[in-house]
């Protein structure tokens, strides 16, 4: 993981604090002998410095220091911590209790502001703490005067996980085309409600459930405003919590914004195949792009029909091990692994350039980045979780699209949703979820314009109920935008001056799409 801007700089921090400190101990200062005997009493009088405390209290809660692990990374993040214990079905006070993973990193400041910050994870299944690294550098500049609040939602992360063991554990992100029959995907979904049945019921992990416990512990917090910053499905949780605490909410930023009206699941294959036609029309654009590889969206569903046709054994070499692996590739396996590619502009780069390799033999470029990117997702992602949420508020209204079905994600994803939900627990759904969210409380809000899974038409979508909102969709971004280019100070003013509409943020245009890669060595000059 690079090390970014910020963290350089208090790495730098530390680093002369060291090197002074070790000035001062190979080279004291010289003494005055005609006072040695007082400097001497002085510092035998001299009272030994404080002891760091060992616990913080915030409202009616006893924070003790704590880190944050990132998954596949030795790094860590200072915070402090205290275990937030609520009942798991809220309608049964005797019910069962669990333990919710609740951090806080400090703001700097002497007297933090009065109003906190809370980030609401993506998924659903990712947890708050785990994915504070992807969202620090945009928000640190905040951390100024504000304190950070971390809840992992319940079933992800340090909160009571839904996690289940499955058989497909080890085939390396999904490039395995094993068997995806209903029947087997039904049963899979039974074996997984097996292992978790002495832990959690299923039906009580919803977003309108989790939205209930921020409210506890705000209330345990000493009852602050919140500055909700959703990412992806967190800003459906931002918006869910913002209809029921209106009063509790200062200011909204939702980058990847997820409409309340929308059915998840049901617009993946159209979203991704606008994004990929727009994506791959920037290389038809470009005279030394085109020559090299023609139109790339046409060689894609080739390679597509080629691999439905005949769904085979490849080797490759894996780019962690560099070990030669064997796996299978399909028409869903290609998939899966383009869709990945198509969430960053960076990924979505090489796409051109991977696919045509692929085509003529080589699918080492594309199965071994898709492997580092799955293995990162997989070890984020609680799967469990996102059934809830999904069988829950969902599933019910999701309908095959005769038009997807020629797409290259085509109508799979939607039809395996169908066949889980018709097993995993539901939970209540309230009859105004699928509402949409109208407030007059200062919004951001932020797309990137060629994202694959939450285009700029849904930010759209959410801003025409905002009577108090600005809607910026960078360009040439895919998925999550909040740290590119300048966009970290365009959300401190926003959350100090709470003016969406004369915000300045001018600074955006300076943010373009990242060239298509000719070769490995990158795009033309």
């Amino acid at each position: 993981m690079a090390i970014k801007g910020r963290t350089a700089f208090r790495i730098g921090v530390v680093v002369v604090a060291l090197a002074v400190l070790g000035w001062k101990h190979f080279h004291p200062p010289s003494i005055d002998t005609d006072s040695t005997a007082d400097t001497a009493a002085t510092s035998t009088a001299r009272p030994a410095a404080p002891a760091q405390p060992q616990t913080w209290k915030l409202g009616a809660l006893t924070l003790a220091p704590c880190e944050l692990g990132q998954p596949n990374s030795g790094l860590s993040t200072a915070a402090w911590c205290a275990p937030f214990e609520v009942p798991e079905n809220r309608d049964d006070p005797h019910s069962r209790k669990i333990r919710l993973k609740l951090a806080v990193i400090r703001s700097s400041a002497q007297v933090a502001s009065k109003d906190m910050l809370v980030m609401l994870a993506g998924g659903p299944g990712q947890a708050a703490t785990e994915s504070w690294p992807g969202v620090s550098t945009a928000l640190q500049p905040l951390t100024a005067h504000r304190h950070v609040v971390l809840l992992d939602q319940r079933g992800t992360g340090g909160s009571n996980p839904l996690t289940c063991k499955d058989e497909g554990e080890g085939t390396e992100g999904g490039t395995e085309d094993i068997d995806a029959s209903p029947e087997r995907q039904k049963r899979e979904t039974e074996r997984c409600l097996k292992q978790l049945q002495d832990k959690a019921d299923p039906r009580y992990y919803t977003t309108t459930i989790a939205a209930q416990d921020l409210e506890d512990v705000r209330k345990a917090l000493g009852s602050p405003t919140f500055d909700l910053v959703g990412v992806s499905y967190g800003t459906r949780m931002a918006q869910q919590y913002a209809m029921h605490y209106p009063a509790a909410v200062r200011s909204l930023v939702l980058d990847g914004v997820v409409p309340n009206e929308l059915v998840l699941g049901q617009d993946f294959a159209r979203n991704l195949d606008d994004a990929l036609k727009a994506q791959f029309a920037q290389c038809t654009a470009n005279e030394a792009c085109r020559k090299r590889f023609g139109d790339p969206y046409q060689t894609l569903y080739q390679l597509r029909d080629a691999l439905r046709a005949n769904p085979h054994k490849v080797s490759f070499r894996d780019p962690q091990t560099y070990q030669s692996v064997q796996r299978t590739l399909s028409e869903y396996s290609l998939a899966s692994v383009v869709r990945m590619f198509a969430y960053s502009p960076l990924t979505a780069a090489l796409l051109p350039l991977s696919i045509d390799a692929a085509a003529h033999g080589d699918v080492g470029p594309l199965l071994g980045q898709a492997k580092l990117l799955s293995g990162d997702l997989s070890d984020t992602m609680n799967g469990g979780m996102q059934l809830s949420v999904i069988c829950s508020e969902d599933a019910d209204l999701l309908v095959p699209a005769d038009a997807d079905v020629h797409t290259i994600l085509g109508t799979r994803m939607v039809d395996t949703l169908r066949n889980t939900c018709a097993v995993w627990p539901k939970g209540t759904r309230p009859a105004d979820f699928h509402q949409p969210l109208k407030t007059d409380t200062p919004t951001l809000l932020f797309s990137g314009q060629l994202d694959p899974v939450t285009p700029p038409r849904y930010g759209d979508e959410v801003a025409k109920n905002l009577s108090n909102a600005r809607h910026l969709v960078l360009t040439g971004q895919g998925h999550n935008v909040i740290n590119t280019g300048c966009a970290p100070q365009v959300v401190k003013h926003f959350i100090e001056d709470l003016s969406p509409k004369t915000l300045d943020a001018t600074c955006l245009k300076r943010v373009q799409a990242t060239p298509t890669f000719i070769d490995f060595n990158g795009a033309t000059p």
